[in-house]
């Protein structure tokens, strides 16, 4: 059963193509030196804390978008007919279209959190599928896909299908919706914190909350994302943080009531 090309198939390669396209911007700019001032990690520490090499992340995160890029094959060849296109002369098309973004929004953001938090109070899944992602403490802009294969599939893939199916979203308004996600994600893990960033700005859940987790005394703290912190809130694992100017430039986040408090149970 073929694909439709102008939408299917474009919720397949579109975002992929989005990720390395917005992140290879970042890495440019990283690489550029009058942005050291808005980086939340030195140089210093990317080499001395991160446990595996930028090739074998890039390695690592095409493995995972092949994979991932097979199951959305599948999902959309399973669902094809089952979606019916909205009609763009009905008034309410807009509507329809916005409330199906925000609940594939609210039941992706739920998965994504409970499923990571889940591989984190499991030693067994930490130590063999999400320890994978924390090998990088200072993330890379194309690193936010760098996962256990088998995670990938279980978080982002089956996250992403709940999405689709729950919020009754046609595949051309997951173009977008999955666009929007590869767009928040890369950013989420870009490691810098750069003024006028509409998107840092306006979500909380930005690079900035997000590089808490990936530090040793954040791991079981702000796991919400991609789009709201609700999870974090209301379950217990939010943690304040500030962000402060290094004397030698740059931004530091801290744990704004001290690392101890929130490490105190381990």
């Amino acid at each position: 059963m073929a694909l439709k090309m102008s939408d299917e198939l474009l919720g397949i390669v579109m975002p992929i193509l989005v990720y390395w396209i917005y992140s290879g911007i970042y890495m440019a700019l990283e690489s550029t030196k009058s942005f050291d001032n808005y980086k939340l990690h030195s140089k210093e520490d990317e080499d001395d804390n991160n446990l595996v090499s930028k090739t074998t992340v890039i390695k690592g995160v095409l493995l995972t978008q092949t994979l991932q890029a097979v199951g959305a094959f599948l999902l959309f060849t399973v669902t094809r007919g089952n979606e019916a296109e909205t009609s763009p002369r009905e008034p309410s098309s807009l509507i329809i279209i916005a409330t199906q973004f925000v609940i594939a929004m609210l039941v992706f953001d739920t998965w994504t959190y409970f499923t990571p938090r889940y591989m984190h109070q499991n030693k067994f899944l930490y130590r063999h599928l999400h320890s994978w992602h924390h090998q990088l403490v200072v993330s890379y802009a194309f690193g936010v896909q760098y996962t256990h294969p088998l995670e990938g599939l279980l978080v982002d893939t089956v996250g992403g299908a709940l999405a689709f199916i729950v919020s009754g979203m046609s595949p051309r308004t997951s173009i977008f919706f999955f666009l929007f996600v590869s767009l928040k994600i890369v950013d989420d893990h870009c490691g810098l914190r750069l003024p006028g960033n509409l998107i840092q700005i306006f979500f909380k859940n930005n690079s900035a909350y997000h590089d808490v987790h990936h530090q040793l005394y954040g791991g079981k703290y702000n796991f919400s994302q991609p789009s709201f912190i609700m999870g974090d809130r209301i379950l217990g694992t939010y943690m304040p943080y500030s962000l402060e100017k290094r004397a030698e430039g740059a931004f530091e986040v801290r744990a704004a009531a001290g690392i101890k408090e929130y490490n105190k149970d381990g």
